[in-house]
């Protein structure tokens, strides 16, 4: 069981940024990532629709047999942790969103935070409900739809990019905040852009270190543990853009093999 891979999945490339994590704080954990990038985005559909492709994702890695699986999204971390913990009991679900309100917790001293996300994580409410359970903290939120595609295209640090983040961060610039949350897994690739425009100040909380910590912690808690394997790598998505290629380089600097299926 302990040479099991941890199973990771997202609705594109964004979840990779979780694997780079992962590799860091676990690098002789094996691991198996789907991005479902025929299908992404997830954070514009109904919450029907993302429950049957989240479903649909984690039977693809349940072949696989996980020893543990992270919902590297927090669209389908908002509307899905529960649904698939009640659907499928014979392995443990790690989502992104707690391990977040619990380090910005932790790290705001006005305790004024912003959270930025997909339009459905934000409609959710699931951040809102968990920052209400801490005393004197005010949450600002934004849904910023367009930073999705923009990773998915590749486009990390340019002029366009720059100014889309401008405009949706401007609000958050004016109401005070000390504390940034980065509410999808796409969005650590904006991170130095994202950073440059809050200014150095404002905590920018990256969920995808968080979430690797935590499951650090529980492998250890429950013994499961890989203490003697090489950290292999395999990625699996249901379309191959020409983007995906320069997305796996940006992230971790060399080339790693990935592989199409179309059994999702």
């Amino acid at each position: 069981m302990n040479e099991n891979p941890i199973g990771i999945f997202d609705s594109g490339v964004g979840g990779l940024s979780v694997v780079k994590e992962i590799i860091k704080v676990l690098p002789k954990e094996n691991i198996i990532y789907f991005g479902d990038t025929a299908r992404v985005p997830y954070g514009t559909k109904s919450e029907r629709i993302i429950k049957k492709f989240a479903l649909e994702d984690v039977n693809f890695l349940l072949k696989y047999k996980p020893k543990l699986i992270i919902i590297a999204c927090h669209t389908m971390s908002s509307y899905t942790t529960e649904f698939l913990k009640k659907k499928i009991k014979k392995v443990k679900f790690v989502d992104v969103i707690e391990p977040t309100v619990e380090k910005a917790i932790g790290l705001t001293k006005n305790k004024k935070i912003g959270v930025i996300g997909t339009t459905a994580t934000i409609s959710s409410n699931r951040y809102q409900e968990l920052f209400s359970k801490y005393n004197g903290i005010t949450v600002y939120t934004k849904d910023c739809p367009l930073f999705v595609p923009i990773v998915e295209e590749g486009w990390f640090e340019n002029k366009i990019t720059y100014e889309i983040a401008n405009f949706y961060l401007s609000e958050m610039k004016k109401n005070g905040i000390d504390t940034l949350v980065l509410g999808c897994t796409h969005y650590p690739y904006l991170k130095k852009t994202i950073q440059d425009i809050m200014g150095k100040n404002v905590n920018i909380i990256d969920a995808s270190y968080e979430v690797s910590v935590k499951v650090a912690k529980i492998l250890k808690e429950e013994k499961l543990e890989n203490k003697s394997g090489n950290g292999e790598i395999n990625l699996f998505f249901s379309d191959i853009s020409p983007h995906v290629e320069k997305t796996i380089y940006f992230l971790f600097g060399k080339k790693i093999k990935y592989n199409l299926t179309k059994n999702v």
